[in-house]
């Protein structure tokens, strides 16, 4: 593993470090993160009130996804990390055909570890569960390890997961595709899009990264050793939207995230917003406009 390898996983630990302090605050809940992050000193309420919005996103398309497709539905999460959404929907009765988490071998290792030795998690996995040394199998959750920049390793570990190619499949990417050169990017979006008959793919991803507060945040990414080899698509939503369409996508829709906050029900952003008082309001826009 390279030291660029290294540091693209320790934005996974990043992240889910601040998903977990958001949730002690009680942004939101999920009771299944404490088995895979560590506790960690408090951050700051721009970032809880940030990761707030991200986790309301996805888990809002999720969700309307399911109430669509039900049973029938796939989900795959792509550089999942040690997210828990197949759990949060198990615990609550919610079963999809197949539920798929892929990421760098090194995570799903780990992950596959923590799921094997912990009755809950494993309880809820259910079934007969098959091991190797990086990848979890059950009749419906899969954990595969594959490097997203090397397609061919992709394919076989995503073909490996008993996939029905016609099913309606959610293809989620959360901070993903900015770590993947473009052209490696392009290549999966294009065999997703081929491959899968009915898919659709939710991407929360950096965006105006040509400004001063995009570039200070690719400085200090660069400066852990993020080299960013798929910046070239985060520019604008222009951009974000058109690396969909060349891929042969059948359309492309996108917002900032300040678009998406803006979205939440009133009641349910006053309750949040009443958690920590937030003198930064100006810092919490740019870092909305950073992302989408």
């Amino acid at each position: 593993m390279n030291g660029s390898e290294e540091a693209v996983q320790a934005t996974n630990e990043d992240a889910n470090e601040c998903k977990r302090c958001a949730v002690e605050l009680r942004y939101w809940s999920d009771e299944f993160l404490q088995y895979f992050v560590r506790r960690c000193d408090r951050k700051a309420p721009e970032i809880n009130r940030g990761y707030y919005a991200r986790y309301k996103a996805i888990s809002t398309l999720v969700d309307q996804f399911i109430k669509i497709t039900g049973k029938k539905g796939q989900i795959i999460n792509l550089g999942s990390g040690f997210d828990t959404t197949f759990w949060r929907l198990k615990s609550n009765n919610i079963k999809v055909k197949r539920f798929v988490d892929l990421d760098f071998k090194v995570v799903t290792s780990r992950k596959s570890f923590i799921i094997y030795h912990n009755k809950l998690l494993k309880d809820l996995v259910g079934g007969t569960i098959r091991v190797t040394s990086t990848d979890l199998h059950s009749e419906d959750y899969h954990l595969v390890g594959a490097d997203m920049s090397k397609l061919d390793e992709v394919k076989a570990k995503l073909l490996d997961c008993d996939l029905d190619l016609s099913a309606p499949t959610l293809f989620i990417a959360e901070c993903v595709l900015v770590y993947v050169d473009c052209e490696a990017s392009h290549g999966l979006l294009s065999w997703l899009a081929q491959k899968f008959n009915q898919a659709c793919f939710v991407n929360y991803e950096q965006i105006n990264m040509e400004d001063s507060f995009g570039t200070i945040m690719m400085k200090n990414l660069r400066e852990r050793g993020c080299l960013l080899a798929g910046v070239p698509a985060c520019k604008n939503l222009e951009t974000q939207r058109n690396r969909f369409i060349i891929s042969n996508w059948d359309g492309s829709n996108a917002w900032d995230m300040m678009e998406v906050y803006s979205s939440i029900p009133l009641g349910e952003r006053q309750k949040v917003e009443k958690l920590e008082f937030l003198d930064e309001h100006v810092l919490l826009a740019q870092l909305f406009q950073q992302s989408r």
